[in-house]
């Protein structure tokens, strides 16, 4: 779950490991547990075939990890089904403890010690997983939910710097048109009479003003964006805050 790429990266992940350990306090096993389990996008992470498909695909493969995800995160995410995904994450940790302990015995006979005795920290980990279910879903709920608001901040937030970007260009595309223009009158200029000229002076100079108008509305336009900004910004490190005070006091 924490694997560590580049700077941005790692504060993320830095940042999602300091969250568990608030979640799981004192706990070591479960947060050790945990941090090999759940996702830091779930959305990414977790498949989207149904718990019954994976759990049908990890009988033939003799791999239920992908069930087992599914299960932990669909507890999560529907409290009011909370007994039945506990059973169902014990069934799932039974069936990995029946098929690891048939191929830890093959291995074994074969000599192969250090595979056997990875295999043995295998059922020693689905067994901590059946016995504490409850608190794995528990936690899981309280990550998964912190999580989810996280990623919808995030994609809000980079659709509002889409919005910039292109409001950012279509200014300086105006920009490069107004130039344009103001050269083309120029040379129109040079070619005019004396009275022809005067009064084309006085045009540009009321195009140019009004060229101002809207650079400066424009400009007011960006300053209320990006005051905007941040007080979504603000708003939503309160509602961090507040979720966090929340959680602690539960």
């Amino acid at each position: 779950m924490w694997k560590k790429k580049g700077e941005k990266k790692e504060e993320k992940e830095e940042k999602e490991e300091s969250l568990l350990k608030e979640l799981c306090g004192d706990d070591a096993k479960l947060y050790d547990f945990l941090s090999n389990y759940l996702c830091v996008d779930p959305l990414a992470g977790i498949s989207k075939e149904g718990l019954d498909i994976l759990t049908e695909e990890g009988g033939k493969s003799g791999n239920f990890r992908p069930a087992v995800d599914k299960a932990i995160f669909e507890g999560a995410q529907n409290p009011g089904e909370r007994e039945r995904y506990i059973k169902v994450i014990q069934n799932l940790a039974l069936k990995t403890i029946h098929a690891t302990e048939q191929e830890k015995e093959k291995v074994e006979k074969e000599g192969l010690t250090d595979r056997a005795a990875s295999l043995g920290r295998r059922i020693e980990n689905q067994k901590f997983m059946s016995e504490r279910a409850e608190d794995i879903i528990n936690v899981a709920s309280k990550f998964y939910n912190e999580r989810l608001v996280e990623m919808g901040e995030n994609v809000r937030r980079e659709e509002r710097r889409e919005e910039r970007r292109g409001a950012e260009r279509e200014e300086q595309r105006t920009g490069e048109m107004e130039k344009a223009g103001r050269e083309a009158s120029k040379k129109e200029r040079r070619e005019m009479g004396r009275e022809e000229k005067r009064e084309a002076e006085k045009q540009d100079k009321r195009e140019e003003l009004a060229a101002e108008e809207r650079r400066e509305a424009r400009g007011e336009e960006r300053r209320e964006a990006e005051r905007e900004e941040q007080r979504t910004g603000e708003m939503e490190k309160a509602g961090r805050e507040a979720r966090k005070k929340e959680r602690r006091g539960n």
